[in-house]
């Protein structure tokens, strides 16, 4: 399933959304002009690295410096690859604008920062002895899905599916399709830590990390003049 757009009108100008796809889109234009070399050494300072942490020998062999917990934030700004970096960025076009409408820019940008720390830390803690780097916004983009899960229940995203070689496109309710992608996060994440690895090479607990934060704490960011509409129609329905 491909996600076009949702149907909810914003009533403002998402620049925030846009300047962190911009930022993220600059960054790795930045890496593709790197050397290998470069790159696989870029990754590894400022990508998360479990291992780094919690391995002492494992981390001054490879030359960490102590005490640096800024992976922790700098890891969301980086992609591994182009589909990597046009996927993620492709969500944060569809969910960032509506939420960051109901937040207001800076506090938009601090949820946005706030929710990628919670997913770093969530795969950290699931992947503690990990030596490979976590990289890319999808975990704090995550955080952005579970604040539109329960802000914007009503919505409907329209869907791209293709059956055989024929696009249909549908319009599905939001809580139905984020439900659903945070349900495959639940069984991927689970079935990983089961297996005692990760093969795909995704950070399905950054993505939990990421939406529960979301969900969970995005109200604290709300603008005041939205709150009593959400407790009396959305919150009544969800905790009630």
């Amino acid at each position: 399933m491909l996600p076009i757009r949702d149907i909810i009108p914003r009533s403002s100008f998402p620049f925030v959304n846009y300047t962190l796809i911009a930022l993220n889109v600059v960054i790795f234009l930045y890496e593709v002009s790197l050397p290998p070399h470069l790159l696989n050494e870029l990754f590894y300072l400022f990508g998360l690295v479990p291992a780094s942490f919690t391995n002492t020998e494992w981390k001054f062999f490879y030359g960490f410096y102590a005490d640096n917990y800024w992976p922790f934030l700098t890891n969301i700004f980086l992609h591994g690859s182009w589909f990597h970096l046009i996927s993620n960025m492709w969500t944060l076009f569809i969910f960032g604008d509506n939420v960051e409408d109901k937040l207001g820019h800076f506090k938009y940008l601090l949820f946005y920062l706030l929710s990628g720390l919670a997913a770093s830390f969530t795969h950290f803690i699931f992947n503690i002895d990990s030596t490979i780097p976590a990289v890319g916004a999808s975990g704090a983009i995550a955080g952005i899905m579970g604040a539109y899960f329960i802000m914007f229940p009503h919505s409907r995203i329209v869907t791209l599916i293709p059956i055989f070689i024929i696009p249909f496109f549908i319009e599905i309710p939001a809580i139905i399709y984020l439900g659903f992608w945070f349900y495959t996060q639940i069984i991927s994440g689970t079935f990983s830590l089961v297996a005692n690895q990760n093969a795909s090479g995704i950070a399905w607990w950054a993505h939990i990390g990421g939406f529960l934060f979301g969900v969970v704490f995005h109200r604290i960011f709300i603008k005041k003049r939205y709150k009593d509409i959400y407790s009396d129609r959305i919150y009544q329905r969800f905790f009630n």
